[in-house]
């Protein structure tokens, strides 16, 4: 702040500066230092995904289901079930740019027609081996190439993977395949379900690369580079030895001496040393790059010394180069020469270059600090990152670490892969251990110390994927398998590398602790069990579902169907009672758990899960999402089993519909956003400013900004959208409805319950008038105000709306469709809060018949429903009937832990609004999209 000025002043000046910035973003953030930092992230991770991914950001949930580990959602969608991890696909973009970083070709040309000739020639024919020596440049030919059949061969599907360090997740063979796998079925516009055990995963990888291959019109290319270094590659990758599909390619580049005997009966493109043109070349581009001249004499040393085997690869002589320009600037490049030509090989040579850069530094301080650093990297699983290293190390300060960062980085010693500082080649990481880490101890030590600040985070309950990438990791590495069972046990570490795909890992994790999975099931468990006990309020209910759902996905992927269901049950329970039972993610947890009676082969349970997930996300979404494409999909494919193949079919063409329109509406990789602002402006331009498409324009921007949590912005769009609506069609037109709708639940988010009462008052008068009486819209509404009337304590004028909310869905889907079962335990559980136990005690029994009737007498929603009634008995006097029904209730309970050896009664019921929770059941708030 400068002398004098009031620093509002200058931060209202600044804020005036930004506002007309194009593409600025502002901020307005008043609290800590660290929750300014957490909206940024959130702020910036939401740009990256909506305008440079092209994520549309289509989820409906609100607060309501708002999670931390919601990013996973939308892969779903696209890929049913199978789980997708960000970090693994940006680590694969990095490390293609990186390969292909070169401006020289380095006399490539011959080698790139070896290869467009492998792609003509007839099939079947087996991999094409590129080999060569470490540094020979065998990812710089392979990336070049790429970026070659990319930009000559479109139709061409090319799918690469870059394994980098041995032991790191890019040398994990079932992450591999399976996202090999995701990418095809990606481009194939399948959608089926795919397994996640690692060992069937890779079983079936043929089979899929001949299904698939075959949907592809024209040729498939798969690269993967370093394959070598893949853990136990000649094991997991023994279907490349089988005939591979006729339109598929396959090309893998290994190191020379590790490359597996079998393999080296494949045709093979080996790379020839650097000749003496290639190192000029290479030399004089780096030179060029700095602006340093080079005589005569020195080119002629630096092309003699460039003779050897190990001294005339691509990294060795680019390394040369690198370290010539930093002598240039210092003016001793006859000095540097001569230190370089003691050094034979490109490791030795690596010591040359981290002499320079601790020679650089200022003192030893900062050269310990300088060890310190290149330690905990080599020893991490991933590598580390900057604000890591500086929790680490307290004394490194910003300063110092960003000139040890661009040092390193010049050199080619230290490289970024998501956000994170590796080693950028092999020979730098067998450096730094020969320098520094001689001996198992000094490794042991640096292990300890990453040990030690993951624990600490664990300890205070933040689990991020870097703690749950390293911790487990860093354990197996030790050999502490108390500890390593201990964090297993974290459930919030297992959830974390579940739901970001890492299923073989954590697999192999408890396989070292000596756990079958049935063990591993019930430990799992019972640690949720008694996490349960500690879970207070809505928000760590919801998160307790999140849990108990993960746990069931994972039994399932193992196929441990019998003790899947009691977790997947579970979440459905708590989703049901803590959100709403029509919340999109009771969707979810329906869907989950349909997926199992599916494998089970109980087909009627399934196609009655199914249906209910169908109804509520065609009511939550509207008829055209992907979520619904989904639930067609997934019936589809049941009734494909049951050979059903006509209903089968329709569902599948009315799937296919909704997701080729979903692929229109995403456009290219521009963001949703830029795309509805744009659209705005074209509409203003060409038809004037108040029109039915702007409005409904308007409405879209008004829901995106507030699924941004923008409730300023979002409310100044939709107030704009109801007033031109009001304006263009009258205000008792149903898009009116709409508008007044989203308003509503804008405000309900802001705890102005008076507003948003006003508001669904007006919108459901409308709608009442305007639809027929089954409408999905009116029954929207009807369920928001019933539900905002009982938080505000209304109770007589919720009566009415609950009431109104039966009727819907008898018209809607029969009167003994479970559906309505649970709208008759909510008006029952609202009776019951008015102290009408005689109005409820009917309702209880119907919606216990039809739950019996639809689910058998065993189920948990019969159990929960019978649990009611034994209240009701209790507190009407007939103590023998309660205790009758309590009976039945607890038998068909201890039947459904059975299956996992759970023990613990629920405290929550799974039908509807049950007066045994704490706290009253919040609104699900979430916005409607306009109909196209």
């Amino acid at each position: 702040v400068e002398d004098g000025k009031d620093s509002s002043v200058l931060v209202q000046q600044l804020i005036e500066q930004i506002r007309y910035v194009n593409k600025a973003k502002m901020i307005d953030h008043m609290g800590s230092v660290e929750e300014g930092a957490y909206e940024v992230y959130n702020c910036v991770e939401k740009i990256i995904k909506q305008d440079i991914l092209g994520c549309e950001m289509t989820e409906l949930e609100g607060k309501d289901g708002d999670n931390k580990e919601e990013s996973s959602l939308p892969e779903e969608e696209v890929f049913g079930d199978v789980l997708w991890d960000a970090h693994d696909e940006q680590e694969q973009m990095e490390a293609f740019q990186q390969a292909s970083n070169s401006t020289c070709e380095l006399g490539f040309e011959k080698y790139f027609e070896r290869l467009n000739d492998l792609v003509a020639a007839p099939a079947p024919i087996p991999p094409l081996l590129v080999s060569g020596g470490p540094g020979s440049g065998k990812s710089l030919l392979l990336s070049k190439w790429i970026q070659l059949q990319q930009k000559h061969s479109p139709n061409t599907l090319i799918l690469y993977h870059f394994v980098g360090r041995p032991m790191s997740t890019s040398s994990e063979s079932a992450l591999i395949i399976k996202r090999l796998t995701l990418k095809l079925m990606q481009h194939s516009w399948l959608v089926s379900p795919l397994t996640l055990d690692p060992a069937k995963l890779l079983e079936e990888f043929p089979r899929w690369l001949e299904k698939l291959s075959a949907r592809h019109q024209g040729s498939i290319i798969i690269i993967i580079d370093s394959i070598d270094q893949i853990q136990q590659a000649e094991k997991h990758m023994k279907w490349l030895i089988d005939p591979l599909p006729v339109n598929v390619r396959m090309i893998v580049s290994v190191n020379v001496e590790t490359c597996p005997q079998a393999w080296r009966l494949w045709p093979t493109l080996h790379l020839d040393p650097l000749n003496s043109k290639d190192v000029k070349s290479l030399i004089s581009a780096e030179c060029n790059s700095a602006k340093v001249k080079l005589t005569k004499e020195q080119e002629k040393k630096l092309e003699k010394h460039c003779r050897s085997a190990t001294t005339c690869n691509a990294l060795y002589v680019t390394l040369l180069g690198k370290i010539v320009v930093c002598a240039g600037g210092t003016g001793n490049i006859d000095e540097t020469l001569q230190q370089c030509f003691q050094c034979q090989d490109t490791v030795s040579l690596y010591r040359l270059v981290l002499r320079s850069v601790r020679e650089s530094l200022r003192n030893d301080k900062e050269k310990d600090l300088l060890k310190e650093m290149l330690c905990v990297i080599g020893v991490s699983h991933n590598g580390v990152s900057e604000s890591e290293l500086m929790e680490l190390y307290p004394e490194l300060s910003s300063a110092v670490l960003a000139v040890l960062v661009h040092s390193l980085h010049k050199m080619c010693l230290l490289t970024y892969g998501c956000g994170l500082l590796k080693f950028q080649h092999l020979q730098a990481w067998e450096m730094v251990k020969l320098e520094y880490m001689e001996g198992e101890n000094a490794i042991s030590t640096y292990r300890q110390k990453l040990v030690d600040y993951f624990a600490t985070q664990l300890s205070q309950d933040r689990v991020t994927w870097r703690s749950a990438d390293e911790l487990p990791w860093l354990f197996q590495q030790q050999g502490d398998k108390q500890k390593l069972h201990k964090c297993l046990l974290n459930l919030f570490v297992s959830q974390n590398l579940y739901k970001r795909g890492h299923f073989a890992e954590l697999l192999s994790y408890w396989q070292l602790v000596g756990k079958d999975k049935s063990s591993m099931a019930a430990e799992y468990f019972d640690s949720l069990k008694e996490y349960e006990k500690s879970c207070e309020g809505e928000e760590s209910m919801i998160c307790l579902a999140d849990l108990y759902e993960t746990l069931g996905r994972f039994l399932k992927d193992l196929g441990l169907l019998s003790q899947a269901v009691a977790p997947l049950q579970r979440s459905l329970e708590i989703r049901e009672t803590a959100l709403d039972p029509d919340h999109p993610r009771v969707a979810q947890s329906l869907h989950q758990l349909a997926g199992v009676y599916v494998q089970w082969k109980k087909f009627g349970n399934a196609e009655q899960l199914y249906k209910q997930a169908l109804e509520i996300s065609e009511n939550a979404y509207g008829a055209e999402h992907p979520r619904v494409a989904r639930e067609l999909d997934a019936l589809a494919t049941l009734y494909q089993k049951q050979n059903k193949y006509e209903q089968a079919e329709q569902l599948r063409k009315k799937s296919f519909k909704i997701r080729q329109k979903a692929a229109r509406r995403k456009g290219s990789l521009c963001g949703f956003a830029l795309l509805r602002q744009r659209a705005l402006q074209l509409e203003e331009l060409t038809l004037g400013k108040d029109t039915p498409d702007n409005a409904r324009t308007l409405n879209e921007l008004g829901v995106l900004y507030y699924l941004q949590n923008n409730l300023e912005t979002a409310e100044l769009f939709l107030k704009r959208s109801l007033e031109m609506r009001e304006r263009v069609l009258g205000p008792e037109h149903p898009d009116c409805a709409q508008s007044l709708n989203n308003l509503a639940a804008l405000y309900n988010e802001e705890q102005l319950h008076d507003r948003a009462e006003e508001l669904y008052e007006r919108a459901l008068d409308i709608r009442r008038r305007a639809l027929a009486p089954d409408h999905p819209s009116l029954a929207y509404t009807v369920k928001h105000l019933a539900v905002l009337y009982k938080k505000m304590g209304k109770l007589d004028k919720a009566v009415p709306l609950y009431e109104l909310a039966v009727e819907i869905r008898q018209k809607s889907f029969g009167p003994k469709h479970p559906s309505v079962a649970t709208a008759l335990v909510n008006l029952a559980v609202l009776y019951c809060q008015m102290k009408k136990q005689t109005e409820a005690l009917p309702l209880y029994e119907r919606a216990l018949k039809i739950y019996e009737d639809s689910f058998g007498h065993m189920h948990p929603r019969v159990g929960e429903t019978l649990k009611n009634l034994a209240v009701l008995s209790y507190e009407g006097g007939d103590f023998e009937k309660a205790a009758e029904l309590y009976k039945r209730a607890m038998e068909i309970k201890e039947a459904e832990t059975l299956l996992i050896g759970g023990k613990a009664a629920s405290r929550h019921s799974s039908s509807g609004d049950t007066f045994s929770l704490k706290s009253a059941l919040s609104p699900n708030v979430f916005l409607e999209h306009g109909q196209r």
